[in-house]
């Protein structure tokens, strides 16, 4: 849980960000930037600017306008700072600067945007760094304005204060730099750890560390008078398994109406006012403006959609200039359709009627310009599959994951079989989803098998509505799971199976009328009878109401699946 970039709302878009695999042309691992439409929650688009994930990333992103161009600066996962268009998802440049995930923000003063990190440099073996770049190039950034290394930055986002940016470095020590020169002007100890970072507002510096002290701080040019520190109370209920030491604060404060609040381990804080202040002025940047020109661009939105077959969905075509502004709704686009069967005739696409499974692309044509929406077309219940009319190494259309999970079609004791490959990477272990989310009240049937290596016995389960029936090979157990990280809510029986054999996994999950959810499980060797009685039988009292049907594997050794049946409950 928690991997995943804070949102940034900008006009009628809200955009978020996560390290994702899907389907398709977006079937591999990358860090994936999604804008939704704020009000329907409709994906308007989406783009992987960066390069494969190293790590989750955290950092906070920010709109900027450099030059009468409006970018959406953020890190990213690969190492590097981008900047694309926030209306279109174009990439406008990249700065490849780290060896690891970017987990700070950017903060812009004119075209000169600073960038910091706490990891390990491209060129050197020093750990860390602030730099200037110049926000107004296109493309790959190469250069510097200036760089300060071996200062670890890893956690705290800079602020600027006019001619002057202020970070904190993971040891809590503050340091002031010149913005045209990367001169160090002055520094201050706060702590030992941390994570929070400084927000300026009224000339003063509002910060809290992780070893549970919150700060007032007035910067100047040569140094920062601190106006005020207090130490929080001892924890006694804590998120950070910190209970007896003073509250630990890792996110920034927020200012609003002459108030400042922030939030510690255990606690919602606020200081200020009892009467709160008129507002005024603008807290954000200046909003969007119309475009103007010629074209460059279409997006079709939704762009991504999941749907039934016969099944009807407007989609629109927008164009937008060079500047990544909005122009207007296209009515004149020609509309195509690629590896579905259905129509689209004035951008209302109709899906075929028949029971299948399907997954394409919606092109949009304007002039030369043309765009892309992306849908799933999910088998109804009931559904079965044998893999038997795939080829080879086939990967069934719009299964979530399955490319970068590495599954894939395979012959088995002369039987089409689904294979999880062999991997010795992160990838051995995942989840991939064959249905929509809105699914409930269904029982999910599967036929699975793993292999062992070296005593090491791989884990196979299946997921319906968000619970997961689990085989786990080296503890020999089946356990049923709301949620893997949840551990009170599992529920966890011995069962004794075996490598290289197949096992029947039968799950059902059903929403009940006072609003809990019971979830069945049981398991027995393919190919005996089926037993009467359940091995797991959980009445969830804060249950999954609904969720897709999928597979759980942690497999470095390979796993296999066949056989799938998932019907409606009767």
């Amino acid at each position: 849980g928690g991997r995943t970039m804070s949102p940034l709302v900008d006009g009628d878009l809200v955009i978020v960000s996560a390290a994702i695999s899907s389907w398709g042309t977006q079937a591999n691992r990358a860090q994936r930037f999604v804008a939704l439409d704020k009000r329907t929650g409709d994906i308007v688009w989406s783009a992987a600017p960066g390069g494969r994930p190293y790590d989750t990333a955290y950092p906070m992103p920010i709109i900027a306008t450099i030059n009468g161009l409006r970018l959406y600066i953020t890190g990213n996962g690969d190492g590097g700072f981008q900047a694309i268009k926030p209306q279109t998802g174009e990439r406008v440049w990249n700065f490849t600067v780290s060896k690891r995930a970017i987990n700070t923000g950017a903060v812009v003063k004119g075209n000169t945007v600073i960038v910091s990190h706490g990891d390990e440099n491209l060129d050197s073996e020093d750990l860390g760094m602030i730099g200037a770049i110049d926000g107004s190039q296109t493309g790959d950034i190469k250069q510097t304005k200036w760089a300060v290394k071996g200062m670890q930055f890893g956690f705290s986002s800079p602020v600027v204060d006019g001619d002057r940016v202020y970070q904190i470095e993971n040891g809590s020590r503050m340091r002031a730099f010149d913005i045209a020169t990367g001169r160090e002007l002055w520094k201050e100890d706060l702590g030992t750890v941390q994570k929070a970072p400084p927000v300026l507002a009224d000339g003063k510096i509002y910060v809290g560390t992780e070893s549970g002290k919150f700060f007032i701080l007035r910067p100047g040019p040569d140094r920062a008078q601190v106006l005020s520190m207090v130490e929080l109370p001892p924890s006694q209920n804590s998120v950070e398994q910190a209970e007896g030491t003073p509250e630990p604060i890792l996110g920034g404060a927020a200012v609003s109406r002459g108030r400042i609040f922030f939030a510690s381990s255990d606690a919602v804080y606020a200081f200020g006012p009892k009467t709160a202040k008129a507002v005024t002025g603008m807290a954000a940047d200046e909003p969007a403006v119309k475009g103007d020109g010629a074209p460059a661009w279409v997006q079709v939105a939704p762009t991504e959609l999941v749907l039934k077959p016969g099944q009807t969905a407007k989609l629109h075509a927008s164009v937008f200039d060079a500047k990544g502004r909005f122009l207007r709704e296209e009515p004149a686009a020609a509309w195509t359709l690629q590896g579905l069967k259905g129509t689209v005739a004035d951008g209302t696409l109709t899906v075929s009627g028949e029971p299948i499974e399907q997954a394409g692309i919606i092109k949009a044509t304007v002039g030369a310009l043309s765009g892309e929406a992306r849908a799933r077309v999910v088998h109804p219940l009931p559904w079965t599959e044998t893999f038997e009319s795939y080829a080879e190494g086939a990967v069934p259309a719009g299964w979530i994951n399955a490319v970068a999970g590495h599954y894939g079609v395979t012959t088995l004791d002369g039987q089409k079989v689904l294979q999880k490959a062999p991997d010795e990477s992160i990838f051995q272990r995942g989840r991939m989803f064959i249905g929509p989310v809105d699914w409930s009240n269904y029982t999910f049937d599967a036929d699975v098998r793993v292999a062992t290596r070296r005593r090491q016995m791989g884990d196979i389960g299946i997921t319906a509505q968000r619970y997961s029936l689990v085989l786990y090979g080296n503890s020999q157990e089946l356990k049923l799971e709301p949620w893997e990280p949840e551990v009170k809510r599992t529920v966890t029986v011995p069962f004794a199976w075996k490598p290289d054999a197949w096992y029947h996994l039968k799950l059902r999950v059903e929403n009940l009328p006072d609003g809990k959810v019971r979830a069945r499980g049981k398991v027995w060797p393919t190919g005996q009878a089926e037993p009467a009685q359940w091995t797991i039988d959980k009445v969830d009292p804060i249950g999954n109401r609904q969720g897709a049907p999928g597979v759980f594997a942690f497999a470095q050794f390979g796993a296999y699946l066949d056989n799938i049946k998932i019907v409606a409950n009767q």
